[in-house]
């Protein structure tokens, strides 16, 4: 069962309401990078995973996204509420719409269960997790250069940290269970080219060589026509 308490989890205060920049957050609460998508994806992902440990993590991660999308549901709402009716108003979509949060994203798309990134194993849905994380992040970044009103940047970066914080629990999990570093998982084995690095670029004649196309994990393929030849 689920309690709600309607305290927030963090304190939201507006002093400069602005209809335009809430349509942007928008993008946070009907968005694919949105809070929403990332509360349904982490709670669903639980019921597939054995490991009772990451399978709580990720129910209380879920619940603070929720909690999350409760914040920036009531940032719309104040940002649209208390406005007169200015052209600024006229010109968002809360003017079709009407005031306060709706699941839209800031173009005024649908949400829709596609954004949702899970596949049944428990590696493969961290590294997921991990580049949602990344995803709300840049957004709440971008979001945050464009605010002018001081408290809701204030919102804003607390929502960002928080987006640090999940990736490390991530992480972390990922490391417990020796794939934090390893990118095979499941029960079909890779056949021999795994070691490959294929040479399929150049920069003016110029190879750019590093750890991922070097000795020792990869064989590096200079010429992968003659190779193949």
């Amino acid at each position: 069962m689920f309690f709600h308490k309607k305290d927030p989890i963090h304190v939201v205060n507006v002093k400069e309401p602005n209809p335009r920049y809430a349509q942007l957050l928008l993008e946070q609460f009907g968005g694919a990078t949105g809070e929403l998508s990332a509360a349904l994806q982490y709670w669903v992902q639980s019921f597939h995973v054995e490991n009772a440990g990451i399978k709580d993590m990720l129910q209380d991660i879920a619940i603070e996204e929720f909690s999350h999308l409760e914040m920036v549901g009531k940032l719309i709402e104040v940002h649209t509420k208390d406005t007169d009716q200015t052209e600024a108003y006229k010109s968002t979509l809360f003017a079709v719409r009407g005031m306060g949060p709706h699941f839209l994203d800031s173009q005024g798309n649908a949400w829709t269960a596609s954004y949702l990134n899970e596949g049944g194993d428990v590696v493969r849905d961290l590294r997921a997790n991990i580049a949602a994380e990344a995803g709300a992040r840049q957004t709440y970044e971008e979001l945050i250069k464009l605010a002018t009103d001081e408290g809701t940047k204030e919102t804003l970066v607390h929502l960002l940290t928080r987006e640090i914080s999940h990736t490390q629990m991530f992480m972390k999990a990922l490391d417990s269970l020796g794939k934090l570093t390893d990118p095979f998982f499941g029960n079909v084995q890779p056949d021999e080219t795994v070691a490959l690095y294929y040479n399929l670029s150049t920069n003016g004649g110029k190879d750019e060589r590093g750890p991922w196309n070097s000795e020792p994990t990869f064989k590096y393929i200079a010429n992968p026509l003659e190779s193949h030849s």
